[in-house]
């Protein structure tokens, strides 16, 4: 169990917990977290999940897969940051995860 913290461009704050193996998209579909909608259901096929992993914890979620990267590349506002929330499970050493949320995506 850990403890994600969604920003959304706006700077509004919503933190959940949690379990091991979720996703964050499931875990931000699950709460209500606006801006990720996970359209796909988690299949990396639409991009409707795209974050911004905050750069104290890239390292720590790891890179994109080659999948995730063709799919990141229609995705508005891109960077070297992005990621799909859909893509990076919950686990211990994740605790405190910090990602922003696109302005496109509200």
């Amino acid at each position: 169990m850990g403890r994600v913290h969604y920003i959304a461009h706006d700077g509004t704050r919503h933190a959940i917990e949690l379990a091991d193996g979720t996703t964050l998209m499931e875990g931000a579909v699950a709460n209500g977290i606006p801006g990720i909608d996970g359209d796909c259901g988690g299949c990396a096929a639409c991009g409707t999940c795209h974050v911004h992993v905050d750069p104290a914890w890239l390292d720590a979620v790891g890179p994109a897969t080659d999948v995730e990267q063709d799919m990141l590349q229609f995705a508005d506002g891109a960077a070297a940051d992005s990621r799909l929330s859909c893509q990076i499970r919950m686990r211990a050493d994740l605790d405190g995860l910090i990602v922003h949320l696109p302005e496109s995506q509200h």
